[in-house]
């Protein structure tokens, strides 16, 4: 099964690819925070206050008010707050599941179920960008995906630039796992060279984060490293409409995503 699920992803990662430029005036850094853990709003909210950015939360409502990993997942209070600060809201499916565990079918039920539920909370709000739950895409998936958001993002590493899958956007994590292998500096010094699109996703944020997470300090200074190379900080989507200059058009619950 296990290499199975590798070819899998190998396959997503090279066929079924709908190319699309990405080309800002300068370069873009875009924050994500999938799942989310409570903390990535508790404690990472202050820190983007304080630096005047807004972020992107990808949420899975299946997980709202529940325990993962041991760790407490956000209320629905937090994503009302957070959504009232501007930021943006972005899918991961409803239950956190696998898209090499789903079908097509299971997939779009849990499209349609995360979708109906944000949209309950937020007073008709649509999500227009995705994250692939535990970075796994299938060329299946890809094609309703493809259908339903403007963009979908990966955990593949590296600046994006040039022409890149718009189902399979590249980035590196904020985790405790990962971030010691990162030369931060310079993938952000990269970013703004390239003209390119530098994404990062974490999970919680706390003092002792587990191995997914990471500490306000380690957020604060990933900030301050994106604006000293001078980068453009956006959400996900507004970054998506800079760099490949066709801004989503908010829209209601229920319909499809409107590049301008």
């Amino acid at each position: 099964m296990k290499q199975i699920d590798q070819m899998r992803r190998r396959a997503a990662r090279y066929l079924a690819v709908e190319a699309v430029e990405i080309a800002p005036a300068k370069g873009v850094f875009s924050l994500s925070f999938d799942d989310f853990p409570a903390t990535a709003w508790t404690e990472a909210g202050p820190v983007l206050a304080a630096h005047g950015v807004r972020a992107t939360y990808y949420v899975c409502g299946g997980l709202a008010g529940g325990l993962n990993m041991d760790r407490d997942q956000y209320r629905v209070e937090h994503l009302q707050a957070l959504h009232a600060a501007g930021h943006e809201v972005g899918c991961h499916t409803f239950g956190h599941t696998s898209a090499l565990r789903m079908d097509r079918e299971a997939l779009r039920l849990s499209l349609d179920a995360n979708a109906a539920w944000v949209s309950e909370r937020l007073d008709g709000y649509r999500m227009t960008t995705f994250a692939w739950p535990f970075g796994d895409a299938t060329v299946g998936a890809k094609g309703v995906v493809r259908q339903r958001f403007a963009m979908a993002r990966g955990v593949r590493d590296g600046v994006n630039g040039g022409r890149e899958d718009r189902a399979l956007i590249k980035s590196i994590g904020l985790e405790r796992r990962r971030l010691p292998g990162y030369d931060l500096e310079a993938l952000m010094v990269e970013a703004a060279e390239r003209r390119g699109w530098l994404t990062a996703y974490g999970h919680d944020v706390n003092d002792r984060p587990t191995d997914y997470g990471c500490t306000p300090d380690d957020l604060d200074r990933v900030l301050r490293l994106a604006k000293a190379a001078g980068l453009e900080v956006l959400p996900v989507s507004e970054g998506w409409g800079v760099v490949t200059h066709n801004p989503l058009i908010p829209a209601k619950a229920g319909t499809q995503f409107c590049p301008a």
